[in-house]
């Protein structure tokens, strides 16, 4: 890949001076052979300094070193290697330009830290990547001073930069401040509030755009198609070239006039070029470059270091660079799983149906029977199975790219005129749209349905997306109807139910696959508000609410085995609560234990807190098992769950402390 870049850099370039050197499939292959016959070059380099004591032509080898690295890591514990793939250039070339860490490099999102990660001294931990215990997937300033600010939602980094950039003039210091951001987050309406800021404000910091037509899935809307519109394309290249091959030709003026053109394509640029959008907000645009190639990468990040005012440089990257597989499936392999390196095959599939699958099924049986039904997404077409109803109903499905805020008002807007739209969402992405949820969706009392995936710990990415929190915030909305199933079974059943209703409803489900239990063909309505009871016993009650209720039964099989008969309830509405069901049960037994996947302050144990307290329910122990006020780090998804106790051996172990039997108090009940 190449670029004309409208950027000119004259002279040589100081420490830059030398013959250019560009990143190819050739180049590859022999730097290959040099590292495998010669000393690692990663493996000495425990920070940037050291980077920055390497020859500038032994960056190439380094990148593929560093490219060898990130492909065998992944294959083994999963993780975002598309886009680490192709910023691997970028983030040597930042390292070395700059004087880090006492010059600031943010991340926006943080997933494709990888590279910045393995120069940044831990290069000997880097095989923890997302490991119960080991370094995070994003970037975290626990881990490392070089980690200015943690994110793992796009569209914060240009906000946080400036912020950054503002404290150090309160403090007197001077360093520079360097903000890489996808082009997927300039769907972010966050991003453009930043950068307007930064355009006001005109302190002296720089916004690299990395700009690889990507953000998750394929980027979407007027501004992706603003940043194609570069003349890049093999037929303006080809006219460019004639047109320079004749004014040479002219004897006298030909040089001339092609120092006039030179100069008039410059001047012209901002009517046809990106840089105009940004140059409007107040930033002198630089670009596009080649984000592969160090010889146009280093001496420009060189000059604009030096320049005064906010700076965007407009880089160009080709997500999976060095990995055909990944190049070839940048969408699979944004947050691949464990992969066979050789073939770029999912090392694991499992045979059971996953929870996001059984949604996107039963949306498109419902699909098929009411035309109204709409499907909105943000960004995440793939990830919440929308793609699927996207090749069923290509004329009822949205993706409105990284802008959460706006896909739940824009199906507020849809709902106010009849229509049935869902909206497909991540519970941690949509936490950035509560104040829609409740003022654009909820005091109207539109039938909005939220399915929300990857409700719950969602294992490797860690803090930033467990999806813990949807059911504490959305429980307290009026309004609101929600729900969580105890399977995959109950889900399409929820799915069902929830597109009949009159007003905003959602229903979570986790990552992952099902339980593996039968599917009934026939869809039907779940009584709104009304709780299952799964089995009886005065003992103790167990009222559990979605991935909650299997270790529930679990658990209580092996207390049933010594002699504790307990009452197990799926209570799976955590609004409207089955009040009559809870009461009822809990007057029963000697203890009652909530159990959710959630937060358990403001949760669904809160909520039936509540319940006991306003119908006069007391002198019963209650205990609550759930995520505790914490926020909990990356790892496998069941040991996540272990340390909070959310499996049947934790609520066993949480029953025998509870009961009296155990306590050798007498039973009162």
């Amino acid at each position: 890949m190449a670029i004309d870049s409208p950027f000119s850099f004259v002279g040589d370039s100081g420490r830059f001076r030398g013959a250019p050197w560009r990143f190819s499939s050739s180049f590859c292959h022999v730097a290959t052979v040099y590292i495998e016959r010669n000393m690692s070059l990663l493996s000495t380099i425990n920070s940037p300094a050291e980077l920055r004591n390497l020859s500038t032509s032994q960056l190439p080898a380094l990148a593929v070193e560093i490219r060898e690295r990130l492909i065998d890591i992944t294959s083994k514990v999963g993780g975002h290697l598309a886009s680490n793939l192709g910023v691997v250039e970028l983030t040597l070339a930042l390292h070395y330009a700059f004087d880090t860490p006492n010059d600031k490099i943010i991340w926006d999102t943080g997933n494709q830290s990888y590279t910045h990660k393995l120069i940044t001294g831990r290069r000997d931990t880097f095989h923890t990547l997302r490991q119960f215990g080991g370094i995070s997937g994003f970037c975290k300033r626990e881990e490392s001073e070089f980690d200015v600010f943690n994110a793992g939602h796009a569209g914060t980094g240009v906000s946080a930069g400036v912020g950054i950039a503002e404290a150090r003039g309160f403090l007197g210091q001077k360093y520079k401040v360097i903000t890489i951001v996808g082009d997927g987050a300039l769907t972010a309406g966050m991003t453009y509030e930043g950068l307007n800021h930064a355009g006001m404000l005109q302190h002296n910091s720089i916004v690299i755009l990395n700009d690889n037509k990507m953000s998750i899935s394929r980027n979407v809307g007027a501004i992706s198609a603003y940043l194609n519109r570069t003349i890049t394309g093999s037929f303006a290249t080809w006219i460019k070239a004639e047109a320079k091959t004749a004014l040479q030709s002219i004897p006298r003026i030909g040089e001339p006039m092609l120092k006039m053109a030179r100069r008039a394509k410059e001047s012209a640029k901002g009517l046809i070029l990106p840089g105009l959008l940004f140059e409007e907000l107040g930033f002198r645009y630089v670009g596009p470059i080649e984000g592969h190639d160090f010889n146009q990468l280093l001496p420009i990040l060189e000059h604009i270091g030096k320049l005064s005012g906010p700076t965007l440089l407009h880089v160009v990257t080709k997500k999976g660079t060095g990995y055909e597989p990944a190049t070839k499936d940048p969408v699979w392999f944004h947050a691949c799983s464990p992969f066979d390196r050789a073939t770029g095959k999912p090392k694991k599939d499992s045979s059971t149906p996953s929870y996001t699958s059984i949604a996107s099924n039963a949306l498109i049986r419902q699909a098929k029977k009411d035309s109204r039904i709409i499907a909105v997404t943000a960004a995440m077409a793939g990830g919440t199975g929308l793609d699927r109803f996207a090749k069923a109903f290509p004329s009822r499905f949205y993706d409105v790219g990284i802008a959460e805020q706006h896909a739940v008002t824009f199906a507020a807007g849809l709902a106010s005129q009849g229509m049935r739209p869902v909206v497909g969402i991540y519970s941690t992405f949509l936490q950035r749209a509560f104040d829609q949820v409740l003022h654009d969706v909820a005091i109207q009392n539109l039938p909005v349905f939220y399915c929300i995936d990857r409700g719950g710990l969602v294992a490797e990415d860690g803090a930033t997306h467990h999806g813990v929190y949807d059911l504490a915030f959305l429980r307290h909305i009026p309004n609101m109807t929600v729900m969580a199933p105890k399977d995959e079974n109950e889900l399409q059943h929820m799915i069902y139910t929830g597109l009949t209703l009159d007003g905003p409803a959602s229903v979570r489900y986790p990552r992952g696959s099902g339980l593996g239990v039968p599917l009934n063909r026939e869809l039907k309505l779940i009584p709104i508000g009304k709780g299952e009871l799964l089995q009886s016993g005065r003992d103790i009650a167990i009222i559990a609410i979605g991935a909650g209720v299997a270790p529930a039964m679990q658990a209580a099989q092996r207390l049933k085995s010594e002699g504790i008969v307990v009452t197990v309830v799926n209570a799976r509405f955590v609004k409207p609560l089955d009040i009559e069901l809870i009461t009822t049960v809990a007057s029963e037994a000697n203890a009652v234990i909530t159990v959710e996947d959630g937060v358990l302050q403001g949760g669904f144990g809160s909520a039936v807190l509540e319940c006991l307290a306003d119908h006069n329910v007391s002198n019963i122990r209650i205990k609550r098992v759930g995520i505790p006020d914490i926020f909990v780090d990356q790892g496998p998804q069941h040991r996540l769950r272990e340390q909070c106790g959310i499996t049947a051996d934790g609520i066993y172990h949480t029953a025998k402390e509870l009961h009296p039997a155990f306590k050798n108090e007498p039973v009162t009940k």
